[in-house]
């Protein structure tokens, strides 16, 4: 019979330790997002176009023409063999980063130095199908598709009029009205869709009067729109290419003098990387903290073995100060008033501390899990802690939308992906309020009743977005080796840990994931997206965290869990994988995910086993 080769709470242990030592010195964990062919484009862009524009200064001229050669040089060093690149430099290429990469040799008038580049880049652009390939790739969601060809057409290498028009004047409508008028981008783009709508009208205008009278008077109330949603530190969203988007699109229209276009340009400056690349996003700092946490010291109804904190090195455990303070770090970053970006009501959580971040669904019941979970199973939750709760608990319960599942930002904005309800993040949300009603007793009747509402439709809305297979595709993560990108893995294996951490798994949808998960194991014990892909650490961790407490897949769990324990053995358990999307097919990896999904599930075996993390000595 299959046994473990290594006693899970040992390999438990070994991973929470290092996981441990990722922290900063204030307490929480940062991570590193992964750096960007596609970022690196559309921030070289926007500095080439400020370098020549006559609004800057020489000194301006000169900082942002050395920021642009670095990029250039970075894009150049870093093309994949096959002439194309990729978002990441472990993704395979895309036709979005290749004509948004060789539109910036064109920009830079560079093309006899960089031609095995240039040339290279555009037999595989030809080949793939150029405009049409990008405008196949994304369909009605105008959201990204729109931003490439214009950063093209600025580049010279596409035509105004191959670039579809978009109705900037809606922003001048107020905030409340925009899930009204169905806009062709989702919730997060209300900026491109200001800026980058304005340089197309600029360049190509439109052919009906009337609308063009209308684009026309709404210029500047959309970029007074614009300056009110920008953060503090000119980051949208933290993103360097929707706020490269936004910066060259001004630059493009000549509103080089704007003060929100001098912000988008001093975020860039402040993103730049030592190497002369660009982040995709600047951190996921409270999300990879809330995973860590959850990893770490997991769901307080497991919790039968309480590991001493006062040695965090022996225990693999937070102490009691690093908790408090991960609480109030925590605690401190819940929005307490109204988002000006998204109209978003007080109550949720971001993925960052910084002022670019938006509250969103998927955070947001990371950040509960992770402050019921800081605290030991007989330990009282404190005022500040039960207010905080029950405000993130509203503001999801009034997020959901009418078929029962959650979306990412807004209830109910449109039908494109990103507004849609959403399988993942409706699991994420069920086991937050599910936890939250079991370990919090001070919730209002009302309020009570309210989450088990919210909870069975998000459970029939599972229910009816199940595949025909048994799994559930996600939003937010993908697999590059399989069909349309797609990673079923990702999605069944969260709705399965929230129906094992609700006691649903004699649900017939449960066992018919179950199926699929098992049947989708690699013959080495790994996961992938589907069997027969390359496994990676974090979906095979997935797979045995949603699988650790299930019966009949313990044959399953102890083959996943010693080809994890066989990685780490090898040095192979930090080896990240491109599995993240960020917004619309925009591949990333972070560093941390390995060792925090393995952590998770090497943390949820040893609770369904004999191997103890540690023995309990006393109460936290």
């Amino acid at each position: 019979m299959t046994s473990f080769v290594q006693p899970p709470g040992s390999t438990f242990r070994t991973l929470a330790n290092r996981l441990l030592k990722q922290r900063l010195d204030s307490g929480w964990w940062e991570g590193e997002l992964s750096t960007s062919a596609l970022s690196t484009a559309t921030a070289t862009m926007a500095l080439l176009l400020a370098s020549r524009d006559s609004a800057f200064s020489q000194q301006e001229h000169e900082r942002y023409s050395e920021l642009a050669e670095g990029g250039l040089k970075w894009l150049a060093e870093h093309q994949n063999e096959d002439g194309g690149w990729g978002d990441t430099v472990l993704s395979f290429s895309n036709i979005s980063t290749t004509m948004l990469v060789n539109a910036v040799f064109h920009a830079a008038d560079r093309l006899s130095e960089f031609e095995p580049v240039v040339s290279s880049s555009q037999a595989w652009i030809d080949n793939a199908g150029g405009v049409d390939a990008v405008i196949q790739r994304y369909g009605k969601d105008h959201t990204f598709s729109v931003p490439i060809l214009t950063h093209c057409a600025l580049a010279g290498i596409v035509e105004w009029k191959k670039v579809m028009a978009l109705p900037f004047e809606l922003s001048c409508i107020p905030a409340r009205f925009y899930a009204a008028v169905r806009m062709p981008v989702v919730s997060y783009a209300l900026p491109a869709l200001i800026a980058i709508g304005q340089v197309i009208f600029c360049n190509k205008g439109h052919w009906n009067p009337v609308v063009w009278l209308i684009r026309k008077l709404s210029t500047k109330p959309s970029l007074r729109v614009l300056d009110s949603i920008q953060p503090t530190n000119g980051g949208f969203l933290e993103a360097t290419p929707l706020t490269s988007f936004v910066c060259m699109s001004l630059l493009g229209s000549g509103n080089a003098d704007l003060p929100v276009t001098r912000r988008c340009l001093s975020f860039i400056e402040s993103s730049v990387r030592p190497d002369g690349s660009w982040p995709i996003d600047t951190n996921l700092t409270t999300w990879v903290t809330t995973l860590s946490v959850n990893a770490i010291v997991g769901d307080r109804r497991h919790q039968k073995y309480i590991p001493d904190p006062a040695d965090e090195a022996a225990s693999g455990t937070l102490s009691p100060e690093s908790r408090m303070a991960i609480r109030d770090w925590l605690l401190g970053q819940q929005y307490r008033t109204v988002h000006p970006y998204t109209n978003s009501p007080p109550g949720g959580w971001s993925w960052t501390d910084l002022p670019g971040g938006v509250p969103d669904a998927d955070d947001t019941p990371g950040a509960m899990l992770a402050v019921l979970n800081l605290r030991a199973p007989s330990a009282e939750y404190l005022p500040e802690e039960i207010q905080a709760l029950e405000s993130a608990a509203v503001w999801l319960l009034n997020l959901q939308n009418r078929d029962g599942g959650w979306p990412t930002f807004c209830r109910g904005w449109g039908t494109l992906p990103f507004d849609r309800s959403s399988n993942d993040l409706t699991a994420h949300v069920i086991r937050a309020l599910a936890l939250w009603q079991s370990q919090v007793s001070q919730i209002p009747d009302t309020l009570s009743v309210r989450a088990e509402v919210a909870i069975g439709r998000g459970l029939k809305f599972l229910e009816q977005n199940q595949g025909e297979d048994g799994s559930w595709l996600p939003l937010w993560f993908g697999n590059q080796h399989n069909k349309d990108d797609a990673n079923p893995l990702y999605g069944t294996a969260k709705v399965v840990l929230a129906l094992c951490e609700t006691g649903n798994l004699d649900l017939p949808m449960a066992k018919r994931a179950i199926q699929w998960m098992q049947k989708n194991q690699n013959e080495d014990g790994s996961w992938s997206g589907r069997q027969g892909l390359p496994g990676s650490v974090e979906e095979t961790s997935l797979a045995v965290e949603a699988l650790a407490g299930e019966e009949s897949s313990q044959i399953a769990v102890i083959s996943g869990v010693n080809w994890l324990a066989e990685q780490l053995e090898q040095g192979r358990i930090e080896d990240p994988a491109p599995i993240g999307f960020y917004f619309a097919k925009l591949w990333y990896f972070e560093r941390l995910y390995p060792l925090i999904f393995a952590t998770s599930a090497l943390r949820r075996v040893s609770y369904f086993t004999a191997n103890a993390p540690v023995k309990p000595e006393f109460d936290l």
